[in-house]
């Protein structure tokens, strides 16, 4: 297995336990894909769920351009209850996993068709 396997079983690991979520092993992979890079660096693979401009960025550059929604308060929402399901006191609140559960919340799955 290469890195990419590892870090998509860890997220595997978490959604299972963390946030009580059956995980979607296909989706959560390409899901994984999506974000690149950055899953691959300690500061850009976590979302900071405490920073305003964190959560911004959670948004405006997947919410919104990568999953086609629309801006507005619901999105605000999401974003605070994926938060709240991963773990307000979770320290490591994987990019991946706060993506993956928004997807699914907001049923965008076709997205990663």
């Amino acid at each position: 297995m290469g890195k990419r396997d590892d870090l998509i079983a860890k997220y595997a690991d978490d959604l299972k336990n963390k946030c009580k979520m059956t995980p979607d092993m296909a989706l959560l992979t390409k899901v994984t894909i999506g974000c690149g890079p950055s899953i691959y660096n300690a500061d850009a693979s976590t979302v900071a769920g405490s920073q305003p401009a964190e959560l911004e960025t959670v948004k405006n550059s997947f919410l919104i351009k990568k999953l086609g929604l629309k801006d507005g308060p619901e999105l605000d929402a999401a974003i605070k209850s994926a938060i709240e399901t991963y773990g307000k006191s979770e320290r490591n609140k994987y990019r991946a996993v706060i993506y993956y559960i928004l997807t699914k919340h907001f049923k965008k799955e076709s997205v990663y068709g």
